[in-house]
């Protein structure tokens, strides 16, 4: 009777809401008493320098590359959303993932999940491994593959959950409990998919929590931005350092527009989980589905890990069509809704390597 309860309604199970999101998203950062205007809405800074007190007395702010009002907001914002002290704002999300990687040092070792998004892939395979890190990838859905790949060299671990495109989740807190037996070892978690709605890696022993803005925490898709949560003081200020000595920063105008997005993250994150349960449910139904991969499906591999470390699941829905890649296509150009994107295609019943993908 349970199991049939459970089928009938799988959002039963999630954890509750985070406390006060939805006002933290309107008010954190926002404070009007900022302002000599006493705006209610922070302005958007434009100015490239700032003028000083005296010689080298700054009145917190010098140059933008090193720190802007408008992208200050934004931090403090995000910050409070996933219950972190520090955040960092970058110009993308594989910004933010080339910072991160610049804590490290020739030598050291990279362990990566190894369904993770293509960006990503590309970015340690032909970059980062070229540059001297060592990167491996391995199933960090797998605990014990995880643990048996660390080595003295590895100084990072990198997953992805739910990964991008396959949805598969990795348990954040069994993973945390095996990086940090090992001293000095950085665990860090893409939590683009899930956003700070949903998920809180750092509260599940996470030490870096990172984003491509550009998708949920955004949701316009009119901006390109990475996001980097921290609690750590000394992490925050290497990556602060890095951030400026790197310069790969957002405009003001886009730290504007992703503030603004954040304002209607919550309600956002409950319609997608809502629509996307429906899709998925009907589709696996339907006789011409093989196989849907939904993290909110009891049928999902990992649906108690996803119901006990989350408050819920995004839109993200990957399913196979049966039959062969004509199926597939005839499926997506008969789409009347939805736009089809490079992603719609490479991923619509495919199974591919990312290596010679243009993958954006």
């Amino acid at each position: 009777m349970q199991d049939q309860e459970q089928r009938q309604c799988p959002t039963q199970g999630y954890l509750e809401a985070f406390k006060h999101f939805a006002t933290e998203a309107i008010h954190t950062g926002q404070e009007p008493e900022q302002w000599n205007s006493m705006a209610v809405v922070p302005p958007i800074s434009l100015s490239t320098t700032f003028k000083q007190h005296g010689p080298g007395e700054h009145a917190g702010y010098e140059y933008s590359r090193s720190g802007n009002p408008t992208r200050n907001c934004l931090e403090k914002a995000v910050a409070a959303l996933d219950g972190a002290k520090y955040c960092l704002a970058y110009a993308s999300g594989l910004a933010a993932t080339l910072n991160i990687a610049h804590l490290l040092k020739a030598g050291d070792q990279i362990i990566c999940t190894s369904d993770v998004y293509g960006g990503t892939n590309r970015y340690f395979r032909r970059i980062a491994a070229e540059m001297g890190l060592k990167v491996i990838f391995v199933d960090c859905s797998d605990l014990k593959c995880l643990e048996a790949a660390i080595t003295p060299e590895t100084k990072l671990v990198w997953i992805e959950t739910p990964t991008n495109p396959t949805l598969t989740v990795i348990d954040i807190q069994g993973c945390a409990e095996i990086v940090h037996k090992h001293q000095d070892l950085i665990l860090a978690v893409d939590n683009t998919f899930m956003s700070a709605y949903f998920q809180r890696p750092l509260a599940l022993g996470a030490d870096i929590c990172m984003y491509s803005a550009t998708k949920y925490m955004n949701g316009h898709s009119d901006v390109v931005m990475g996001l980097v949560s921290v609690n750590c003081e000394k992490l925050y200020e290497r990556l602060k350092f890095l951030q400026n000595a790197l310069g790969a920063i957002p405009s003001p105008f886009d730290c504007y527009l992703c503030n603004r997005g954040l304002k209607t993250l919550a309600l956002r994150m409950k319609q997608h989980f809502h629509n996307a349960l429906a899709v998925a449910m009907f589709l696996e139904r339907d006789p011409r589905v093989d196989k849907v991969l939904f993290p909110g499906l009891p049928s999902h591999a990992q649906y108690e890990i996803t119901q006990r470390q989350c408050t819920g699941v995004p839109g993200m829905v990957t399913f196979y069509i049966k039959g062969s890649l004509e199926h597939a296509k005839t499926f997506l150009k008969s789409l009347k809704v939805s736009v089809l994107l490079l992603r719609c295609l490479l991923y619509s019943g495919i199974s591919s390597t990312y290596d010679g993908l243009n993958l954006h």
